[in-house]
């Protein structure tokens, strides 16, 4: 009797300035299902691995030894040679007689910022695509270049392995064309200068699970808030993208963990020509040392600063919400209406008293939390009487980007 044909797995990468996070999936009649996840934090310092199966079970990948500083291509081949030794143990994707020269994943799935006005959905890599990308770079220099790195190693090493980019902007290629504008002149729009919108791989994950759990409600007036050390909100009509907070960059919008949000611009000015900033000292400013860490001078842990009993924790708990409240309000007139509020996100999912705080404040549209529900972490919090449905959808971008890559490559091609 001949073997059974496995599953030959798909790897997800998310490659940052200080991490890569990793996902390895199986596929189960025609669906991605997790087997492994982890993340390699503190690159550009003393890199830690972690790695857990999808039971919970710890996994110790390689450690550099002390003292050791790889940089970050060094420690994504490391990476793959790890996970191509770890799989070849186990029972799923043990694949004794292929040959080292052929690449063990069926594909990989790479989360990438920006996609431009052109990327509209996920996308087969090609070297094309990836000049085109590449040509991104300048509306994403903090991200892009760590996203499309990855993509060039493995296409060197497998050049028959299929890779596909999975975008954080195309899930808002649907905005109208004159909420993408900015009011300056058209050479500048028409050199890319626009809003974008970012976050589109949580946002496009939380529009598909809503409409599994209560398609009524995805198909009329929500609003997201997918909040994190990284925040923003989108408006969605029938699970489609109307507006984001976040526009041409990723720094826009709320308040976030360390960047400011929305800014004056003449602020700008001002720190330029009154207090001597330069390039590399605003992006600090806006990227790194604002935000709640900013305001509150003690970190941008949410849960260190709710135990918190500064003064400063407080104001920068209440500059948090305030700015979530008037956005939801900003979108929800955009919407005409607003039928369902959802809360994703590490802060979103976890922050029962932001969630509260933020419910009471969209009051005025008729939104009411059940408390115990809120407290319990249930995916429907809203109260009987409420006229807004209130949702806590835990988001999951990596499972995106994989149901992302099985569709393009299509299924029979997820086999050994």
């Amino acid at each position: 009797m001949p073997a059974p044909i496995l599953p030959a797995p798909i790897l997800v990468v998310n490659a940052g300035s200080s991490s890569l996070k990793f996902s390895v999936y199986l596929t189960c009649s025609g669906a991605p299902v997790r087997l492994l996840d982890g993340a390699v934090s503190g690159l550009g310092g003393a890199p830690r691995f972690d790695a857990r199966a999808e039971d919970g079970r710890a996994i110790a990948p390689w450690q550099p030894p002390d003292g050791e500083r790889p940089g970050h291509d060094a420690v994504f081949e490391r990476l793959l040679e790890w996970l191509v030794g770890w799989l070849d143990t186990q029972p799923e994707t043990a694949a004794p007689t292929r040959s080292a020269a052929a690449p063990p994943f069926a594909a990989v799935g790479h989360r990438v910022v920006h996609g431009g006005e052109r990327f509209a959905a996920p996308t087969r890599l090609d070297a094309d695509v990836v000049r085109a990308l590449e040509a991104l770079v300048p509306l994403a220099p903090l991200h892009q270049p760590h996203n499309l790195a990855p993509i060039r190693r493995l296409a060197a090493r497998w050049p028959s392995l299929p890779q596909v980019a999975a975008f954080d902007t195309a899930f808002h290629r649907t905005i109208p064309p004159v909420a993408q504008l900015f009011a300056l002149p058209r050479a500048l729009t028409a050199a890319g200068v626009r809003r974008y919108g970012f976050h589109g791989l949580s946002y496009a994950y939380i529009a598909r699970r809503l409409r599994a759990l209560d398609p009524v409600a995805a198909a009329g007036r929500v609003v997201v808030a997918h909040l994190g050390n990284g925040a923003s909100l989108c408006a969605m009509c029938d699970g489609r993208s109307i507006d984001s907070s976040m526009g041409f960059t990723a720094v826009d919008g709320l308040m976030m963990g360390t960047r400011t949000g929305s800014l004056d611009p003449g602020v700008i000015l001002w720190l330029i020509q009154e207090k001597g900033y330069d390039a590399a000292a605003l992006e600090r400013l806006l990227y790194k040392e604002s935000g709640l860490r900013g305001v509150s001078g003690i970190g941008n842990d949410m849960r260190t600063l709710l135990a918190s009993d500064h003064p400063h924790a407080a104001e920068a708990i209440d500059l948090f919400v305030y700015r979530i409240v008037r956005e939801v309000g900003a979108l929800t007139a955009v919407l005409g209406g607003l039928d369902a509020l959802v809360f994703t996100a590490g802060i979103g999912e976890n922050a029962p008293p932001i969630r509260a705080r933020v419910t009471a404040g969209l009051g005025w549209l008729g939104a009411r939390l059940d408390a115990a529900a809120n407290q319990a972490g249930a995916l429907r919090i809203a109260a009987p009487d409420s006229r807004v449905g209130v949702w806590v959808i835990p988001t999951d971008e990596d499972l995106m980007i994989a149901t992302d890559t099985l569709e393009l490559i299509g299924p029979d091609a997820a086999r050994a």
